[in-house]
Order: structure tokens, then C-alpha cells, then sequence
């Protein structure tokens, strides 16, 4: 039964995407820079020219989806989608940015006296990522010389993309522009401009550059990257999905390619082109998350599952990373390793710390009622260690609820 309903999920995942080496009898070789969550193991086919954002301008006309008009809208009403809630908030001022995302509706594309490709003020310096969408590239700002980190697409791929029966790639990223415009959190990569000229196919979002690395790079089978680091980078996850969670925002894709750490070890989540908003507590979900490997065991089955509950479960997988330096439940083929993540038992060093190894079990019981919740894990001993608990973070948005409150 499980091969014919991993036969049917394949084609969503293409393949493992796997962020770092260790762990798999297949090594890939680790950029020296962050990818700001752009898989760089997709099929080689999917990645667009390796100089996309040097092409020349086109013009491009389309919408990216029909919606019923008149009465059949509101007969035929389905549940609210991400991009409705979240343009629904915005009406409302419900959005924790207290200084919004600048629209820049006119793309520039010249260069600089040295040569050095520009878009508007941004000078081009080198590539830092792709993957299946687009890529990902390291630009100066010709103005106050600050770096950033440009998401750059070609809409008229993007509409050909199918990533599900009714959305494009587009859709995907339109919903990634909108719920990066609502975020402000200290453990989250800020979105700072989209750009986008309805004259071109261009389109680019421009991020907070940073200048680290993954929480997993320097770990393997040696020992990982031990307690302490663990433990710190943990607590940053945890803040920032606590946060995500909050607002009934499910990340689909936490790994450790999409944990970007600063230079002074702040973990910053990035990648939310997968992610999906609801409005209330029902947060349940059927398309396929992200990656294979971190995938939690109800979303191999092909069922409807709940969000929040997998994207804990990838927090424990990326947990087990950062400690033993592998993956938890690894076969040689995806039908192999989503067996093992339903059926194979969660295997843990004998000599492990007692905390740590309730932990790790809580985060990856394979029941998702009985896994930990992440208000647990914030609270577990080991977590908070000697370091004390997450802060709480009060956002933007919660601040104008209780000042509204008191009026």
C-alpha cells in the first residue's frame, strides 16, 4: 500500500534535496554560502539558466489564477486560501511589520563603472544559491553599500511550473511575498524589498543578507556539533516557529538548508515559499511538504495532517542532525526512507544525556497527538539548560491588540 502512495507523492518531490553530506551513501559537496532556501539538489532540468537575471527584458501578460464571479462565488465559497487571509489581515492592520515591505514597481537593469551588472540600485557581486524556481544572488547597495541577498525569477517560468493541481510556482511565490511582508521577528530572514515591473518578466525579492552558514555545517558522524551549540541554535528555531505558529503560519520546510546562522550564532528561518496561513486552529494540510528526509511520518502516508505537528516533527529531525550528525530514518531510495520514517524505530546512542534523549523522543514520536508541542519543548529541561527559557517575544501585531485593549 505505502509504495503505491509513494509512487503517487514522488512527482511533488522530485527528489531528496539533501543539505548536507554526511549521513547517505550519496556525498554532495556543500556551497561555502548559505542558500536562503533554495534546494541546490533539485533535477538539474528544473533549474533555470544559469544567468537568468542577465537575460533581456520581455514583455509578460497573466494572471496567475481565475476566482468565480457574481452569485457563484458566494454559493460555491471554498475554505479561505493563504493569499485571502492574509490580504484579509492586512486590511485589518493586523501585520507585525511597524515599517512596511517597499513595492518597487520599475526594474533598471544597467551597469556600474566597473562593468558589474545592476538591478535599480543593487550592484551584482556573485551567485550564492539556486534551485528549482530561481536563484539566489549576493548584491551591494550602490547607496549605502549594505549587502543583499536577491531572489531573482522569471514569471513566465514560474507559470508554467505546476506544483499542485490548481497553483503554479507563482502562486507559490506571490504566497511567500505575502507572508514575508507580515513578519518581523528577530529569528526570522526579513523580507526588505519586491521588486517587480509588469512591463518585464523579471520579478525579485530582496532579502537580508546573512553572512553565516547552516546550523549543521561543521557536524557529522564525529560527534556534531555538541550540546551547547545545539542547544542555542534550537532555541532560536523554536522562538521563531513558536512565533510562526502564533499567527497560524506552518512553515512545510524546515531544514537545517533553511537555518541560516549570523555571524554572531542568531538562527534566522528562512524559505517560505511552501508555507500556508489559516485562520484559525484547523491547520490541517494534503499537499506534500518540502523535503523527503524531514518529512514527518503522517505526511508519508498521503493523508491530510496537521502542520504544526510536522513541522515539529522537522525540528526534531533537525534536532537529531545537530547532535549525532545524520539523519534519523535514511533508506537508499525515497520508498525506502519513508518506510523507515513510518515503521523503523527511533534509534539513540546508549550513553546519550537522559534530557536530551527524552527530547528527541517527544519531537519524533511518530503519533502526532502524542508528539511534544512546541510550548513543551520551550520548556523542557534540556532546552532551557543553563541559559534559562526562550524569551518571549511580543511582536508588532500583539502590541496594537493590547494597546487597543486598554483604549
Amino acid at each position: 500500500m505505502l509504495s503505491k502512495i509513494v509512487a503517487r507523492i514522488i512527482g511533488c518531490c522530485g527528489c531528496f534535496g539533501f543539505g548536507f553530506g554526511f549521513g547517505s551513501s550519496t556525498r554532495h559537496k556543500r556551497q561555502l554560502s548559505p542558500t536562503y532556501g533554495f534546494n541546490k539538489h533539485h533535477s538539474l532540468e528544473l533549474l533555470l539558466d544559469e544567468e537568468m537575471e542577465d537575460d533581456g527584458d520581455c514583455s509578460y501578460n497573466g494572471d496567475v489564477t481565475d476566482t468565480p464571479q457574481g452569485d457563484d462565488a458566494e454559493l460555491h465559497s471554498p475554505p479561505k486560501c493563504s493569499e485571502e487571509i492574509l490580504r484579509l489581515r492586512e486590511e485589518k492592520g493586523m501585520i507585525c511589520r511597524q515599517y512596511p515591505v517597499q513595492e518597487t514597481n520599475k526594474v533598471v537593469r544597467l551597469e556600474d563603472e566597473n562593468g558589474n551588472k545592476m538591478v535599480n540600485e543593487y550592484v551584482r557581486e556573485c551567485k550564492i544559491g539556486a534551485g528549482s524556481y530561481g536563484k539566489v544572488v549576493l548584491y551591494r547597495s550602490s547607496i549605502d553599500r549594505k549587502h543583499f541577498a536577491i531572489k531573482a525569477f522569471h514569471k513566465s517560468h514560474l507559470l508554467k511550473l505546476r506544483v499542485a493541481p490548481s497553483e503554479t510556482a507563482m502562486t507559490d511565490v506571490l504566497r511567500e511575498v505575502l507572508i514575508m511582508k507580515t513578519l518581523d521577528h528577530p529569528n526570522i530572514v526579513n523580507l526588505i524589498e519586491v521588486i517587480d515591473d509588469p512591463n518585464t518578466d523579471h520579478f525579485y525579492m530582496v532579502l537580508e543578507y546573512v553572512e553565516g552558514k547552516w546550523v549543521c555545517e561543521g557536524s557529522g558522524p564525529q560527534g556534531g556539533l555538541g550540546e551547547t551549540t545545539a542547544r542555542m541554535y534550537l532555541q532560536d528555531i523554536v522562538s521563531g516557529l513558536m512565533y510562526l505558529h502564533a499567527h497560524n503560519i506552518v512553515h512545510g520546510d524546515i531544514k537545517p538548508d533553511n537555518l541560516l546562522v549570523t555571524r554572531d550564532g542568531t538562527v534566522k528561518i528562512g524559505d517560505f515559499s511552501v508555507s500556508q496561513v489559516f485562520e484559525d486552529d484547523n491547520d490541517e494540510l494534503c499537499r506534500s511538504p518540502g523535503t523527503p528526509v524531514f518529512t514527518a511520518p503522517e505526511c508519508c502516508l498521503g493523508l491530510t495532517y496537521r502542520g504544526k505537528a510536522a513541522d515539529t516533527w522537522a525540528v526534531g529531525v533537525t534536532l537529531y542532525c545537530m547532535i549525532l550528525g545524520q539523519y534519523p530514518f535514511l533508506g537508499e531510495t525515497l520508498q525506502d526512507t519513508y518506510e523507515k520514517i513510518v515503521n523503523s524505530p527511533l534509534v539513540l546512542p546508549d550513553d546519550m544525556n537522559r534530557g536530551l534523549k527524552n527530547l528527541l523522543e517527544g519531537l519524533l514520536c511518530k503519533d502526532p497527538n502524542m508528539r511534544m508541542t512546541l510550548e513543551a519543548v520551550a520548556k523542557h529541561s534540556w532546552v532551557i539548560g543553563d541559559a534559562g527559557q526562550i524569551p518571549q517575544y511580543l511582536c508588532w501585531c500583539k502590541q496594537k491588540s493590547l494597546q487597543m485593549g486598554k483604549i
